[in-house]
This record gives structure tokens, C-alpha cells and sequence, in this order.
């Protein structure tokens, strides 16, 4: 591929718009492997469409977006490259309310890399260590905590072996406890992955990121 670790990702000049409403005017930025960047600013600034657009559940209008040097053009060979790279950590968990823990961490694997059950469980078992909550395998969703859910959805991220991270509001529904756990462990993944992680907290982006991209009505204003 023709990428460097330096931009891993590379986002120049993306626009997209929702009706008449433009969520991202002209966007460009770059993220390293091992990198973590922190994308904050004010509900409505464009923060969650940007992470969208990158891994294609949204699909940007102008400019270009590459991971690893494939470019992203929602044709099924792209689209199944950069998924094949990227993690992604959503707001409101999206866990599978009748599968147990256990079972939401195995699909991915079992679906993307091809390998047998066994060997998801094996897998699965690892990062709910790497989380802390390998005694929750058995259980359900709706038994755990929010941050246990949260913690749950990020091991389900890094169980398919990405290079991206994609965070969309981690902690917005946490309590302080809660929120610190999850900050710690996104220091704990540091250096491995180029990390992006969608916040409205000022104060959580200086303890998390590297650099911040600070957006406001769809523009990058700032970063740095």
C-alpha cells in the first residue's frame, strides 16, 4: 500500500450534506498508526458523520478518504478492504440483547476472519482479559453496567484485529467512574492502533488525545 504510519488515514477536502443541511464542509486531515486523535466540538458539528464516513456507513459526497492507502469509493472490494481494518466503538453499544458476551465477541472474528468457533472463543476470552471483565462472559447485556457494556464493545472492536479505531461518544453515557476506566483503557490500546474518538468534553479530549480536531457547523476549525 502506498501509505506511511504517518497517514494512515488520509481525509482531503470530504463534504457531506444531509438535505440542505452540510454536516462536513471540506474536511481534510491525516492520522498515524499508532496515533490517537480526539474529534470534539458542539452537537451538530459534523463530529459522528466524519467517523461515519470513514469506515462508509455514511457515504461522503466530495474529496477522498483512504485507510492504508485503499482509497474509499463504496465499491464491495474497497468497502470490504477498509472494514477488514477498521474497529468501530458506537454510542448507544449496539450489542446483540440474545447473544451473551461471549457470543457478541465471537461473531466478528468467526464472520470476517473465517476461523472456527473454538478458536473465536479462544480470542474472545484474551480481550475480555485485555478489559477486565472475563467473568461476564456468560451473561447477557442487559446484566452488565454501562461501562462494562462499553468496555464490552471496545473488546468487540479489537477482536477482529483492526488497525483503526473509530469511538463515537465512548463515555457519554457513563458516570465518572465509569469514564475513567474507559480513559484508562484507551491509554492502555495506545501505540498499536491509530485511534479516533468522538467527543463534546474539552477536558476528556486533553487527558485522551495526542492531537484534536476541533469542528464547528461542519468546518475543522482547529488542529493540533
Amino acid at each position: 500500500m502506498n501509505s506511511t504510519a504517518e497517514n494512515y488515514i488520509s481525509i482531503s477536502e470530504i463534504s457531506k450534506s444531509f438535505g440542505d443541511f452540510k454536516a462536513l464542509n471540506n474536511v481534510s486531515l491525516t492520522v498515524g498508526l499508532g496515533e490517537r486523535v480526539v474529534v470534539c466540538g458542539p452537537s451538530g458539528s459534523g463530529k459522528s458523520t466524519l467517523i461515519r464516513c470513514i469506515n462508509g456507513l455514511e457515504q461522503h459526497e466530495t474529496g477522498s478518504i483512504t485507510v492504508d492507502g485503499i482509497a474509499l469509493n463504496h465499491k464491495t472490494k474497497s468497502m470490504e478492504q477498509i472494514r477488514s481494518r477498521v474497529g468501530m466503538v458506537f454510542q448507544q453499544f449496539n450489542l446483540f440483547p440474545h447473544l451473551t458476551v461471549l457470543e457478541n465477541l465471537t461473531l466478528g472474528p468467526v464472520r470476517s476472519k473465517n476461523i472456527t468457533a473454538q478458536a473465536a472463543k479462544e480470542i474472545a476470552m484474551t480481550y475480555l482479559e485485555r478489559v477486565k471483565i472475563p467473568e461476564q462472559a456468560g451473561k447477557y447485556p442487559r446484566q452488565l453496567s454501562g461501562g462494562q457494556q462499553q468496555r464490552l464493545c471496545i473488546a468487540r472492536a479489537i477482536a477482529v484485529d483492526p488497525e483503526v479505531i473509530l469511538m463515537d461518544e465512548p463515555c457519554s453515557a457513563l458516570d465518572p467512574i465509569a469514564t475513567a476506566r474507559i480513559e484508562e483503557l484507551i491509554h492502555d490500546l495506545r501505540g498499536k492502533y491509530a485511534i479516533i474518538i468522538v467527543t463534546h468534553n474539552m477536558q476528556q479530549a486533553a487527558r485522551v488525545s495526542q492531537r484534536t480536531a476541533f469542528f464547528h457547523l461542519g468546518n475543522l476549525i482547529e488542529f493540533g
